[in-house]
């Protein structure tokens, strides 16, 4: 199977996608919420995957109680992560290869991500790829995060490249749902979330890792 158009841009999540964070997020959460004598049940995180903070933070909200320590709770889950990257997030299979072939086409990328700049720089910062970006997209660069389009057709528009000749590459089912409703030709690469119906439905593609993405670009042009 190959894309339906050759894409002109590529655009990027960040956790799960490009970093192995999403595991990181999830060990300290159940951590946090252990010390605090709670159980956070994996469903609860799950729903979370691909969420911007504050949504997020409803979850836990909606799950726990209103009167939750929710800024409490979320304080100590980043101390948490900070102390893992830190040391340096692995990236995710076929990252630098995939980057490297985008290199040689000379065709501009983007991250659109839920997460901070702040974050963006902590799980990326030792890799060395952030410059290979055009542009970084992050909470604070749109008005509704993800599952709204508003990420990706910041990417789009930052990128100069119509969505519908963007392909977009999420891991979570709420990426999946941005960059489809924004028009781009999407595929998963699934992280800790399997793909559903819903998700075939709404992909060009569900891919093992980057890897066969480069494949499938490397066949479209």
């Amino acid at each position: 199977m190959s894309l339906p158009r050759t894409p002109l841009a590529v655009v990027f999540d960040m956790d799960g996608l490009l970093c192995d964070t999403e595991v990181v997020y999830r060990d300290a959460m159940i951590a946090v919420a252990a010390e605090n004598g709670h159980d956070m049940p994996l469903s609860l995180f799950q729903s979370m995957i691909g969420l911007p903070g504050p949504a997020g933070d409803q979850k836990v909200l909606d799950h726990y109680g209103p009167d939750f320590p929710v800024e409490d709770f979320k304080n100590r889950v980043m101390a948490h992560v900070d102390i893992i990257c830190a040391a340096g997030v692995a990236l995710k299979a076929g990252v630098i290869e995939l980057l490297d072939h985008l290199d040689e086409q000379r065709l501009p990328r983007a991250i659109a991500t839920s997460s901070s700049h702040r974050a963006v720089q902590s799980h990326l910062g030792h890799s060395g790829i952030i410059p290979r970006f055009n542009t970084v997209v992050a909470r604070g660069d749109y008005v509704l995060g993800k599952p709204n389009p508003d990420p990706f057709l910041t990417a789009a528009a930052r990128l100069g490249v119509a969505p519908q000749d963007c392909l977009a590459l999420e891991d979570s089912h709420n990426g999946v749902r941005a960059a489809s409703s924004a028009g781009m030709m999407t595929i998963m690469v699934p992280d800790l979330l399997d793909p559903t119906q819903e998700m075939e439905d709404l992909c060009v593609r569900i891919a093992r890792d980057l890897h066969e993405v480069e494949a499938l670009i490397r066949a479209s042009r």
